[in-house]
């Protein structure tokens, strides 16, 4: 085992016992990364190994969209989403919702989508670390007071 997958195996295997779970964040592009197999997809896993996830309740509708986009850029054809949603649901993620006021807040302040205030402003919500793929998110979360899990 690699060094330092063996500390963060550690790292893990600690907080289980201790009793404390990490809770983590997560974006419509890193489960979109893990569904449908693309080259981060044993990093998230890693990363987010042991950890409870946490999503905006939006996560369902932005899955959907990117799929769509998939879609018109003939990406993916239906069967294999149908396949890559199945392994979206076998994901244990706890929903949360953001209140709309404080998500337009982050909006206007951080100059950014609704969906990514949802997402800054659930890891805000819940004190947590937050992983995505979007460099533009994890910039504006660094500038919110988030804690970033980098891939």
């Amino acid at each position: 085992m690699h060094f330092l997958s063996a500390i963060h195996t550690l790292h893990v295997q600690l907080y289980i016992l201790m009793g404390i779970v990490m809770n983590i964040v997560i974006d419509t592009s890193a489960i979109i990364a893990v569904i449908t197999n693309e080259q981060h997809k044993k990093q998230l896993i890693t990363v987010t190994q042991g950890a409870d996830l946490i999503a905006p309740s939006s996560l369902h509708w932005e899955v959907g969209n990117a799929f769509s986009a998939m879609f018109k850029r003939q990406r993916i054809k239906l069967d294999q989403a149908i396949a890559a949603l199945g392994a979206y649901h076998q994901i244990p993620i706890r929903f949360s919702d953001v209140e709309l006021g404080i998500a337009l807040e982050l909006a206007s302040s951080l100059n950014v989508s609704a969906y990514d205030a949802y997402v800054i402003g659930c890891a805000l919500k819940h004190n947590s670390s937050l992983i995505s793929l979007d460099d533009g998110l994890l910039k504006a979360a660094r500038k919110a007071g988030v804690k970033v899990k980098e891939v």
